[in-house]
């Protein structure tokens, strides 16, 4: 369903000429990145209450943290996509695994293989990394996501169980 969309989308775009812009870049993020992911993950969760200097602080904790990439995805030099990795140790697994935490990409740039050069680029930061795996949760609703996942040969494995706990 979401396939014959995005085909459907760039059909049309090219009968009207063309988007005009190409993604460059799929880099690392930097410190000046934070607001254009900010906006994205605000975007993404709009029920979410994010509070920007908790989350800059986050942000920049994982800049600095090497268990913890970030990358961006840019569209005529402008932040459009953002994803993160992080790494955690697993007895079971035998070494190390690697967590994608977000994959992002503004409303207006999908069905442009923006989310794809992402998560090929997390795919890649894994394995030289070392990691045996890749796993990520999803939120039920996301059907069209889970089909970008399954197509990327994310296997359905488990439920994940959350729990809130209080700020100390």
């Amino acid at each position: 369903m979401r396939r014959a969309r995005c085909e459907a989308f760039w059909r049309l775009l090219h009968l009207l000429g063309g988007p005009g812009g190409r993604v460059s870049t799929i880099r690392s993020c930097r410190s000046a990145d934070f607001g254009a992911v900010f906006e994205l993950l605000r975007q993404h969760w709009p029920e979410e209450m994010f509070r920007e200097p908790a989350l800059r602080g986050v942000f920049e904790r994982g800049l600095a943290s090497p268990r913890q990439r970030y990358v961006c995805a840019e569209f005529d030099s402008r932040v459009v996509g953002f994803g993160s990795l992080t790494v955690k140790s697993s007895l079971r697994h035998e070494g190390a695994i690697g967590h994608v935490d977000e994959l992002v990409v503004d409303h207006n740039h999908r069905c442009r293989g923006i989310a794809t050069l992402l998560m090929q680029r997390i795919e890649e930061l894994a394995v030289a990394i070392g990691c045996r795996q890749l796993q990520l949760d999803c939120a039920f609703h996301r059907k069209e996501a889970h089909t970008f996942y399954r197509e990327r040969r994310f296997e359905r494995r488990a439920l994940l169980f959350a729990k809130a706990l209080r700020e100390i």
